[in-house]
């Protein structure tokens, strides 16, 4: 049975509360942060949200970092290299469209049965069906060889199929169940122990692990938002929490401030078509300004990212200068000069865009350059970013009036109105979603219809070629092949801002290795190496 929220949780929540309610901003001694000796084997952390749908990576659990409880057939390595997991190897067949993989034969799940072949096709068939946030479209059957091998069959050759089986953790078939979500049962490095919804997540190590054994028994997960985790860390209840860039130039005691980066992004989609058709619910398709390539390229090389990065993030980021920053797939290429404000003043007068009649905004055919940009209302990041993009796109000629609405309101409108979005993925098939004309209008995927039938042809190529490796030089093609691509330097479709830097003040006796570039900012990113963690050497 499982217990009620315990005097410990109450303690840290009054104590945080106090602490923040005095808090000045000045350095406050406090001790020693919890840690007695240094050694203590068990971890508080307060590092992001409460998972909505629970611990079932059938409905997604885990694709923004470790499964935790659930181990997963492949990973990644600290330089996104693909490692074997679950896995004892795997091949692809000639065509790309099998993949077999043999498994280990000595897991067993926290209940004590054994993991076998069997619960690899239960899960992926399971999470096939689930209708979440799981594409598993191309899979055409998984079936079962024998007690420790598998084969996935595809229905086209797809080489971003080697991230699904590096982030679907493996579920018991015997256990899966209508409650498993909130009651999970794995074979990864840490078991579920309790759930106290609302406020806390406790866990501890698998003594039945094949891996790494971690160096802490016990974790606890605090769910305190972004003013409760940073007033645990002053008072010193907290061993890791994530705080937002504002609160992150203040000193606590006892903790070091880890700033990790990020493709954790910011940018302006544009409608990238002329108006005159609606969707199939009714709502408007196109825009006459954003869809001028000027209008945007000159956009693009107007804005000053690294002013953004100073301004809104207080330095805590990078500039972007497309969805995949710094991964294997990124194309280097495509960093552009930006701040060049009088020649993007000329690349629009070029193009026939002038203020005619002296009002400060250009115009060409008779019409202003004027658009909408939405951001979603409450957000204060993406409100700042809008505002300050705005201000540096006015001094062009070009009036955009950024406003903030409800996901819902953005929805009728993001096809016709330019929107602040934010991505960042460890799939490169997330660039595929993002500007294939297969995809335009596809939800939020390619919501300003880019199309680009070179950029198709790459992506195509990159999509189905047998393993990532042969992939990666379509991808960067895509992005800019020296005459076009979807990039600042071709067709300009977005226009990214800036990748946030991922910040967490963490006991300073604690080592949490070296983490990955971080994606974007759902689930809990930051526990992807979490097994490996330990006190420092004294």
């Amino acid at each position: 049975m499982k217990k009620k929220i315990g005097f410990k949780l109450a303690v840290i929540l009054l104590s945080a509360a106090f602490v923040f309610a005095g808090c000045s901003g000045d350095k406050v001694d406090t001790g020693d942060n919890g840690v007695d000796d240094g050694k203590k084997e068990e971890l508080i952390l307060a590092i992001g949200n409460e998972p909505d749908d629970g611990f079932d990576p059938t409905t997604g659990w885990g694709r923004y970092g470790s499964p935790l409880f659930q181990s997963t057939l492949l990973t990644r390595n600290q330089d996104f290299e693909i490692e074997n997991d679950l896995a004892t190897g795997y091949e692809i067949s000639e065509d790309g469209l099998q993949w077999s993989v043999d498994i280990r034969e000595d897991v067993v799940f926290t209940d004590g049965e054994p993991l076998t072949a069997s619960d690899v096709v239960y899960t992926f068939e399971t999470a096939a069906t689930s209708g979440s946030v799981l594409d598993l479209s191309n899979l055409e059957k998984v079936e079962m060889l024998n007690d420790f091998s598998v084969v996935f069959t595809l229905k086209q050759p797809q080489s971003t199929f080697v991230h699904t089986l590096a982030t679907t953790g493996i579920v018991p078939e015997h256990a899966h169940d209508e409650g498993y979500s909130s009651d999970p049962i794995g074979s990864g490095p840490f078991k579920f122990v309790q759930w106290d919804k609302g406020q806390q997540l406790i866990v501890e190590a698998n003594p039945s692990y094949y891996g790494d054994v971690p160096a802490f028994k016990k974790l606890t997960f605090l769910f305190l938002g972004d003013d409760g985790a940073f007033a645990a860390a002053r008072a010193g209840q907290v061993d890791v929490a994530a705080v937002p860039a504002s609160f992150a130039k203040q000193e606590v005691a006892g903790m070091e401030l880890v700033r990790l980066e990020s493709v954790d992004n910011r940018g302006i989609l544009f409608p990238y078509v002329s108006t005159g058709k609606k969707t199939e619910n009714g709502d408007p398709i196109g825009n006459d300004v954003t869809s001028d390539i000027a209008i945007r390229k000159a956009i693009n090389i107007g804005i000053d990212r690294e002013a953004l990065v100073d301004g809104i993030l207080e330095g805590f980021g990078t500039p972007a200068y497309s969805v995949s920053d710094g991964l294997p797939w990124w194309n280097e290429e495509t960093v552009i000069t930006d701040g060049r404000l009088e020649e993007a003043k000329n690349l629009l007068k070029e193009a026939g865009w002038v203020d005619t009649d002296q009002d400060g905004i250009v115009e060409k055919n008779g019409r202003k350059a004027e658009f909408n940009l939405l951001y979603p209302a409450g957000d204060q990041i993406r409100q700042s970013l809008a505002m300050a993009a705005a201000d540096m796109i006015k001094p062009l000629g070009i009036q955009v009036i950024a406003e903030g609405k409800s996901w819902d309101e953005i929805e009728r409108s993001m096809y016709s109105d330019a929107v602040l979005f934010g991505w960042g993925s460890y799939d490169p098939l997330e660039m595929y979603n993002l500007y294939s004309s297969n995809t335009a209008g596809e939800g939020y995927y390619n919501t300003g219809y880019y199309g680009n039938p070179i950029v198709d042809e790459y992506m195509e190529q990159a999509l189905h070629a047998k393993i990532e490796e042969e992939a990666i030089s379509f991808w960067k093609k895509a992005q800019w092949d020296g005459n076009t691509g979807f990039s600042a330097k071709g067709d300009a479709p977005w226009a990214w801002l800036v990748n946030l830097n991922h910040l967490y003040l963490v006991n300073d006796k604690l080592d949490i290795g070296t983490p990955k570039i971080q994606p974007h900012g759902h689930g809990w990113p930051l526990t992807d190496n979490i097994a490996q963690w330990k006190w420092k050497e004294q």
